[in-house]
């Protein structure tokens, strides 16, 4: 019962977090000077052209430009129970929605992935590099860790680019589909054409976030195999690989689990970056888009889903760490 009243009481006091987020989200869409209108009216101009003063005024009236901001945030707000999220004024009125469905799980299975990438990798060299202490592979793979962390995600991306096409000569670079699958539907072919074109992205993605947990799990490790119990359970007979996994790991991935909270926004900047750069159909282009037009209800919505899945991982994260350590739900 104690674990259930637990995670009631972590939902609930996400309710009126994703309410405030909401309105910190839009107001910050708001701060730039203008709005879509003085941008749509820039690149009429840098294209030769002139947008007449009528034009603008029609415009901005149809898309309910110029009213007071919290007028501007009901009507987007209000929609919301209705999946309805306004319309993309810089993508020929699309619904928002509409793009959100099509981008959003890319965007998600892309994160999931290279997370998974990052803790796969990352907690075997630590515990490697642990139990090796001031070894020569151990210093190899502490200076690796510090070279992935000092490499930002877009510049790997276009160092991957670099060595598949002039080196490896592939063709899986630079988008998640081959033009040919783009706008097909769903298939067993452009699955497997989607997932041979993973592996670039993942890395790039996924190498900092696994930089930064070895380097983690490393310290751990080293803290806990010289506690009084692990000496025990050695002293028991146990086998090491035993003593290594049950015991010492167990707690060592504790704080991985609580720095789920941390390495979200990490992963989720990286993907934005390295999607920008790997031009892929995620919401990171369409984010960077939308701000450059000031696409209020665009770039609103896709900073408050972002907003969403940084709540509900953190809320993931604290439930998998009080089910791990009972102590937590207590506090």
């Amino acid at each position: 019962m104690g674990m259930l009243t637990y995670i009631l009481r972590r939902v609930l006091i996400s309710v009126p977090m994703i309410i405030l987020l909401s309105i910190i989200c839009f107001i910050i869409i708001q701060l730039p000077p203008g709005d879509y209108i003085t941008s749509y009216a820039a690149l009429v101009a840098n294209r030769g052209g002139v947008a007449s003063q009528q034009l603008l005024d029609v415009l901005r009236s149809r898309y309910g430009l110029g009213q007071p901001v919290y007028v501007m945030y009901w009507k987007w707000v209000i929609g919301f129970p209705k999946g309805d999220f306004g319309i993309a004024m810089s993508l020929s009125d699309t619904p928002v929605s509409d793009l959100l469905r099509k981008r959003i799980p890319l965007t998600l299975i892309l994160n999931f992935l290279a997370f998974l990438f990052a803790i796969g990798i990352a907690i075997p060299i630590g515990v490697y590099s642990a139990t090796h202490k001031y070894t020569f592979m151990d210093y190899f793979l502490t200076f690796l860790a510090f070279i992935g962390i000092s490499v930002p995600g877009f510049l790997l991306a276009l160092l991957i680019i670099f060595i598949s096409v002039f080196y490896l000569d592939s063709t899986y670079i630079g988008s998640l589909f081959s033009p040919q699958f783009i706008s097909s539907p769903w298939s067993w072919a452009r699955v497997l054409d989607f997932i041979k074109h993973l592996p670039a992205p993942i890395v790039a993605i996924g190498v900092a976030g696994t930089s930064n947990t070895m380097r983690i799990v490393r310290g751990n490790m080293l803290d806990i195999l010289n506690q009084q119990y692990i000496q025990t359970a050695r002293a028991k007979g146990l086998k090491e690989r035993r003593v290594l996994i049950r015991h010492a790991l167990r707690i060592a991935i504790n704080p991985i689990i609580s720095r789920v909270g941390v390495y979200l926004p990490e992963i989720l900047a990286t993907e934005m970056l390295v999607s920008i750069v790997l031009n892929l159909r995620t919401i990171g282009p369409l984010f960077y888009q939308a701000l450059i037009a000031q696409d209020m209800y665009l770039a609103g919505t896709i900073l408050l889903v972002i907003s969403v899945i940084l709540i509900t991982g953190n809320l993931l994260a604290d439930i998998a760490l009080a089910w791990s350590d009972p102590r937590i739900r207590y506090d």
